[in-house]
């Protein structure tokens, strides 16, 4: 049993005991005379399997993208946005190669095997790129705020870009810190189990939920309430112009879809997709954390597959980004299918002759095949 409860996404993304909840930390025995050790349950299997799939194809999502923006022709994007995107892909690589692996690997063993410096350095780098990921999506909805409401004002859109992004990256790594001090690799008395917990970090239950309310405000409620004042002033914004230009007081434009240059616009329309995911798959995660901490007793009472489930929804987070990018995106698409296209004319039957002829200089067969290749680079 993990008594994970330090930060909202991670609390529950620790194996818990499904028979007992954890003991409170002023209890005379730890564990109860009762406990009985945590099992791989089928409910954890499933979280297992999905979260392996997930992992796959997010990993797999978030290298194509970052390879498009920083080699391909992704790097044809507004200066001011590729760091925003790189960042947000860093972020996204984080999350799928050290939260998913790390929560896949806990529930099969259900215990802690890792000692007590990775049980202090895993969670702190969990924590960090669940940070980094949400302060980026409000760098972001800043940054399409003030393109919208302020567009005359592009030249310094970079730098200012870059101190907000840095600032981001430094309050995830300053929030993360305490994850350094308060786990530790603590093994149950009487039995041969150790876990990686908080458990003996906090002196009174009030500490502790006055750091797992600093977390999950920080992680959810201070973000949502940014980003929904930026694209609500957007929004105001657009609206207002639109009712200028029906009252004939615009003359810049010619009609309402004019207000706002189509690419901005694309732009506009995929940050507010990638934030309006972000809330829709981790919203139910947190509502079901906020449940358990003012009614512990529920956390017998819910059944284990619910917030399982609600977990790797959570993760279908990392996998929405590239989609909602490519999808809003020509140039990405166009990188993706010139890969794919390689990579089949690569394992087709003819690339054996194709190996071979090589070595014929003259060959009419080295001509076509480098024909073949003209599209993309005229892509």
């Amino acid at each position: 049993m993990s008594g994970n409860w330090s930060s909202l996404r991670s609390s529950l993304a620790a194996p818990r005991s499904t028979t007992v909840a954890p003991p409170p930390h002023n209890s005379s025995h730890f564990p109860p005379l009762d406990w009985e050790a945590p099992k791989f349950t089928r409910a954890a299997q499933f979280r297992v399997g999905a979260t392996s799939i997930l992992f796959i194809f997010a990993a797999c999502s978030n290298l194509a993208l970052l390879a498009s923006v920083w080699r391909g022709r992704g790097q044809r994007l507004a200066s001011h946005l590729r760091p925003l995107i790189l960042s947000l892909v860093s972020a996204d690589l984080m999350m799928t190669f050290v939260v998913m692996p790390l929560d896949m690997v806990w529930n099969v063993t259900v215990q802690w095997y890792g000692g007590d410096v990775l049980c202090k350095l895993l969670c702190f780098l969990k924590l960090f790129a669940m940070q980094a990921s949400t302060f980026i999506l409000v760098v972001i909805s800043l940054d399409r705020q003030h393109a919208i409401l302020h567009p005359l004002d592009a030249l310094s859109a970079h730098r200012r870009n870059r101190r907000m992004l840095l600032l981001a990256w430094c309050l995830s790594l300053l929030f993360a810190s305490p994850q350094l001090f308060i786990f530790r690799a603590t093994r149950v008395d009487g039995v041969d189990f150790t876990q990686c917990v908080t458990h003996g970090s906090f002196s009174g239950h009030w500490q502790e939920t006055l750091y797992n309310m600093f977390h999950f405000f920080t992680l959810y409620i201070v973000p949502l309430l940014v980003m929904s004042c930026c694209y609500t002033r957007i929004l105001l914004h657009i609206n207002q112009q639109h009712r200028r230009n029906k009252a004939g007081e615009s003359y810049l434009r010619r009609s309402g879809t004019d207000i706002i240059p189509k690419a901005r616009m694309k732009t506009l329309k995929m940050t507010v997709v990638i934030v309006l995911s972000f809330v829709v798959c981790w919203t139910p995660y947190y509502l079901l954390g906020i449940w358990y901490w003012f009614q512990p007793q529920m956390l017998q009472i819910t059944p284990e597959y619910v917030h399982h489930a609600l977990f790797v929804f959570g993760n279908l987070n990392t996998c929405c980004d590239p989609i909602i990018y490519g999808f809003y995106t020509p140039s990405f698409r166009a990188d993706l299918a010139a890969c794919c296209g390689r990579a089949r004319r690569d394992t087709s039957p003819r690339s054996v002759d194709r190996l071979s002829m090589r070595q014929q200089p003259h060959s009419g067969e080295n001509e076509s095949d480098g024909a073949s290749n003209n599209p993309e680079a005229a892509q």
